[in-house]
């Protein structure tokens, strides 16, 4: 695809002003998402730390060639390709730093979440995000479809946890369906939904 084509496009290591801008896109959509409000219940300290958690996201995506994003930049996804294997250690303390008395929420989401990822190859979308006031646009359906039609030429799947009916609807209408049981947060907490499509 050359860069003049319309449509999504890779980003392979965007530079700090592009990961500015894609982490602030993910600040703004997931702000009062149930997942990030789980983990920070304060809704000024929500505003002040996502921005950061989301720019961890995207570094990590980043290393693997692992974002697109339409052209206005209006939309993001951010994956991790088959075979992908995240420095566990080194990201824990990357995250402590950023979102402090915050960190065990979000180490009891990673935990949770590892329990149930699968262990086929498969590309993992992380999350996908579009800026308030442009979604209903197709805009993640578009870019789900480049994950898609990726996984379907290598012969692997495709997996996500939706944390809103909305993402789960998007991941529906790409094909995906949903793999067991709930992924359920302690106390009460919201619940990630985990989403699977077979190659095709």
């Amino acid at each position: 695809m050359s860069p003049h084509t319309p449509g999504p496009t890779v980003l392979p290591r965007p530079n700090p002003p592009s990961t500015t801008h894609l982490s602030g896109l993910l600040a703004a959509a997931f702000h009062d998402d149930a997942l990030t409000a789980w983990m920070i219940p304060d809704e000024q300290q929500r505003t002040a730390l996502l921005p950061g958690f989301f720019r961890l996201f995207a570094e990590l995506s980043a290393t693997h060639d692992g974002i697109l994003t339409t052209d206005d930049g209006d939309a993001v996804l951010l994956f991790l390709p088959p075979g992908a294997e995240p420095d566990e250690a080194a990201l824990d303390a990357a995250f402590a730093q950023v979102l402090g008395e915050h960190t065990d929420q979000l180490r009891t989401i990673a935990r949770l979440q590892a329990e149930r990822h699968p262990h086929t190859p498969h590309y993992y979308v992380s999350f996908g995000a579009v800026r308030p006031g442009r979604q209903q646009h197709g805009l993640i359906s578009r870019l789900l479809a480049q994950i898609t039609a990726r996984a379907d030429a290598e012969g692997v799947g495709v997996y996500t946890e939706a944390s809103s009916p909305g993402g789960e609807a998007a991941t529906r209408r790409a094909g995906f369906d949903r793999l067991g049981t709930d992924i359920a947060l302690p106390d009460g907490g919201p619940v990630l939904r985990p989403m699977w499509r077979n190659p095709r």
